[in-house]
């Protein structure tokens, strides 16, 4: 997200306001940074929760460690994916030639309906944050990549994902739900206008 966000600040000329725009990116650092710190709280939670079944190595063994290299180099390409759609929209660098349309489509699906159905939520969404990048600029509109303030409130709601869990655990999920919100609003809130 901040690496999206400051590559779009530059590609989109500045016109989100940077005095807003960097502290809502600092935000949501702090924010990441409380989710690590809840999802280690809730694990020890759940260990403590299975104490006396046999069977909890099975259930928090190896499949809650994430593996650091992967999720780093997962995040630099998504980091990276609304910087490409706002060169492939908008031609910052002059690469395409006149009359050449700015988005190029591929109408080869071969018969994967899942995928096309899957492909045109995610371009749904995508799509409507892409439209507000042309109106507010890219930078702002990172503010989509608040996916983990979603998904948390996904894990209460639906999964009962920190049912009886510690206080620790609950103040520092309040903390960083609050965090995210704030990073979200201040983002919305340095968001300029294309002339």
């Amino acid at each position: 997200m901040v690496t999206g966000t400051t590559l779009n600040y530059f590609l989109d000329n500045r016109i989100n306001r940077a005095e807003i725009l960097f502290p809502g990116v600092g935000c949501f650092l702090v924010a990441v940074c409380l989710a690590s710190t809840v999802h280690s709280s809730n694990v020890a939670d759940n260990k403590e929760k299975l104490e006396g079944f046999s069977s909890k190595e099975g259930c928090l063994g190896k499949a809650l460690s994430l593996d650091f290299p992967y999720v780093s180099f997962t995040g630099v390409f998504f980091s990276l994916f609304s910087p490409a759609f706002n060169l492939a929209t908008n031609d910052q660098w002059h690469t395409l030639k006149d009359g050449v349309p700015h988005l190029a489509y591929m109408n080869d699906w071969n018969g994967r309906g899942w995928s096309l159905m899957v492909g045109l939520l995610c371009g749904f969404g995508n799509g409507l944050q892409f439209i507000r990048g042309q109106v507010a600029g890219y930078a702002a509109t990172d503010v989509v990549q608040a996916l983990p303030l979603v998904s948390t409130f996904w894990g209460i709601l639906l999964f009962g994902e920190y049912r009886k869990s510690s206080r620790r655990t609950y103040i520092l999920l309040v903390s960083m739900l609050s965090m995210f919100i704030v990073a979200v609003a201040v983002l919305m809130a340095s968001s300029g206008h294309r002339k």
